[in-house]
């Protein structure tokens, strides 16, 4: 049991994820403290200032928009990071190494896709 585990541990695909999601929460952390140090404020310069910049408050309910703006710029900024700091040099060293891309697609699927195209042979002759 404990080595079906290890094997599973060292396989790569498990390591590689582990290193992506940590990775991944210290450019959230990142990013989020870039985005409430510089861009809140720029925002609630936008938006007029003062200590209730961005906010409408109905029935004591209050809405942020600056929180909402900020939040939309901090996910794009996350996903331009991820994206051209990961995705695109993986993309490219694939193709460099012969890997081209890599087909998704479940084994389960493949093979019913199989069995349709021979049952639809099988009807036309």
């Amino acid at each position: 049991m404990i080595k079906g585990f290890r094997a599973f541990v060292l396989r790569g695909n498990v390591i590689d994820l582990a290193v992506a999601f940590v990775v991944g929460a210290a450019f959230a952390s990142l990013i989020g403290t870039f985005s409430e140090a510089l861009i809140s404020p720029i925002v609630g310069i936008f938006l007029g200032g003062g200590v209730d910049v961005g906010t409408v408050t109905i029935n004591g309910q209050v809405i942020d928009f600056t929180a909402m703006i900020n939040a939309i710029i901090t996910f794009v900024i996350t996903l331009s990071v991820i994206y051209f700091v990961f995705v695109v040099p993986m993309n490219k060293y694939r193709q460099r190494t012969g890997q081209g891309d890599v087909d998704a697609t479940p084994a389960d699927v493949k093979l019913l896709g199989e069995i349709r195209d021979l049952l639809a042979e099988g009807k036309s002759n």
